[in-house]
């Protein structure tokens, strides 16, 4: 699986960062590195129990080649961008922080952390530059036909989606231990900016959660309420 970002700058300055992902496991298929000291779990504070990762975190890996691909960009340069995948081309005139975090998306969610995993089927159908609507809807029904999956497997299903909220819990609080120890390495704002984007996009989820608000979502299913 492959999906291709371009970034065209106003001074028609180009930057192109290839993603290839692994069809069978769904994780990105990195260049062969030594891991930077940086992304050691035990400075990043992971707050994953019994994690199987190594000593370094995946996540923290996978984004380490982002960050120094857009170090010294700011967050608020307005670029074109050309997203490439098998089956169509997106484009779109935004903000950098705006493309960074649909890039940084399939890379935290490729990285092998096992709590993220659980996100990798959005990663298969993977919908670049996402509203925040678009992507609650596509968590909520991820979520869901999940449940049918386990359910057909003879495991207990979460009809309640009282695990999304546990699953949107624990991404925030990677979203924010990434966030402040790349703002330690005294980074521009572009990556740090992309990722607080993806917290606002797991916020709204887990708000929603606890609230048990989906009024605009019964408006689109009233001919399911009869």
């Amino acid at each position: 699986m492959n999906i291709t970002f371009k970034f065209v700058f106003q001074n028609g300055v180009e930057k192109i960062f290839p993603i290839t992902i692994d069809d069978e496991s769904m994780q990105f298929i990195a260049p062969e590195l030594n891991p930077p000291q940086w992304t050691k779990k035990d400075l990043i504070a992971c707050p994953a129990e019994n994690s199987s990762c190594s000593e370094y975190c995946p996540i923290a890996w996978n984004l380490d080649a982002a960050i120094k691909f857009f170090d010294g960009f700011p967050s608020y340069e307005q670029v074109t961008i050309h997203v490439e995948t098998e089956q169509r081309h997106y484009k779109k005139q935004t903000s950098l922080q705006d493309g960074i975090g649909s890039l940084i998306g399939i890379l935290m969610t490729t990285s092998g952390c096992h709590v993220l995993d659980k996100l990798r089927p959005m990663v298969r159908f993977h919908l670049p530059f996402a509203s925040l609507e678009e992507t609650e809807y596509r968590a909520f029904s991820m979520f869901l036909f999940a449940q049918f999956l386990r359910k057909r497997k003879g495991l207990e299903p979460d009809w309640e989606m009282k695990t999304l909220k546990d699953l949107y819990s624990d991404i925030m609080k990677i979203n924010r231990n990434i966030a402040k120890k790349i703002s330690d390495m005294e980074k521009l704002d572009a990556s740090i900016n992309a990722v607080v984007i993806l917290n606002n996009f797991a916020n709204l989820v887990s708000f929603d959660l606890e609230d048990e608000e989906f009024s605009r979502f019964e408006k689109l299913f009233e001919a399911w309420l009869k």
